[in-house]
């Protein structure tokens, strides 16, 4: 029950959390804003993509982005194509990090950031997020033979985060709040916070579970790690853009409420989550109730107002 009031809390966050705006198409530079203007000016839309966030956002064995998150942004582009006037907008794939994602957004070095990032108030006061896409919360992976069952087996010991992520923030809030004294070093990106795990440097690395299940997928690690401890934070993510923009915030809008109407986010969802991946690994992680209830929301059809 705490959970399922939790999650529904960071719901009900992430539904504030978006931007209202105009809803009506607009013809040439004239009245779009900013990052349209932009878009269409240059006939490229930005992409921020992550190298070791799946199934979120990873490389392929190719070294080409994909992932449910840059799936949902192509589907924001096709949208912002609509909106400028422009049907053939090319992408521009950009590397980001846990730690300069934001930033990114904010310096207009992207203009969707397509990877696992949590939607909450303080990012809320600087940057915009898309209508929730998932639910995840901070959990602990450890060596299976490790008798590590809680954070608090983990006194004293050493614990590695991922840089900029607010899993990083729920480790030394508990950590201060329950006096662990725990060693916590920081990866630049959840493969070297894996891997310095994988070294014997750190005891323990604390990010989203859904993140920690898909290191391990696709490490093929099921017989050297488990995952484990109560959830420590709760997070709901959402694709990221610059606030500020009402237009902006409807053209993402607009496109969810398509993919919702369609009745193709849960078949999105079960393509990365449910199915084996591009890259040979099968996480196997069912929708949750609430994610399913949002989707659901997303739906603007005829029957689903029946």
């Amino acid at each position: 029950m705490r959970r399922s009031l939790a999650i529904s809390g960071g719901l009900l966050l992430a539904a504030c959390l978006l931007a209202t705006g105009v809803t009506a198409q607009t013809g040439g530079n004239e009245g779009l804003s900013p990052t349209l203007s932009a878009i269409k000016n240059s006939h490229t839309v930005r992409l921020g993509y992550r190298e070791s966030s799946p199934p979120f956002s990873f490389l392929d064995q190719s070294g080409r982005p994909i992932g449910y998150s840059l799936e949902l942004c192509e589907a924001i582009v096709e949208e912002i194509g609509i909106e400028v006037d422009d049907p053939n907008l090319k992408i521009d794939y950009v590397k980001v990090t846990s730690d300069d994602r934001i930033d990114a957004v904010l310096q207009n070095k992207i203009d969707l950031e397509c990877g696992s990032t949590t939607a909450n108030a303080e990012r809320g006061k600087r940057v915009a997020f898309s209508p929730l896409m998932f639910v995840a919360g901070t959990k602990l992976m450890v060596p299976k033979a490790s008798g590590v069952r809680q954070l608090a087996d983990l006194k004293g010991k050493t614990i590695v985060v991922t840089k900029g992520t607010t899993n990083e923030q729920a480790i030394q809030a508990a950590d201060k709040k329950f006096s662990l004294g725990l060693n916590i070093l920081t990866g630049a990106d959840h493969e070297q916070s894996y891997q310095m795990l994988v070294d014997g440097k750190a005891d323990a690395f604390a990010t989203d579970d859904i993140l920690l299940f898909g290191l391990i997928a696709r490490h093929k690690a099921q017989d050297k790690f488990r995952v484990t401890g109560d959830y420590l934070s709760y997070d709901p993510y959402g694709i990221m853009f610059k606030k500020g923009e009402p237009q902006l915030s409807a053209v993402v809008e607009r496109a969810f409420r398509k993919l919702g109407s369609n009745r193709d986010l849960v078949p999105l969802y079960n393509k990365w989550f449910i199915a084996r991946l591009p890259t040979g690994e099968r996480l196997n992680v069912p929708i949750s109730l609430q994610l399913e209830e949002a989707f659901k929301a997303m739906d603007d059809s005829a029957s689903a107002n029946n």
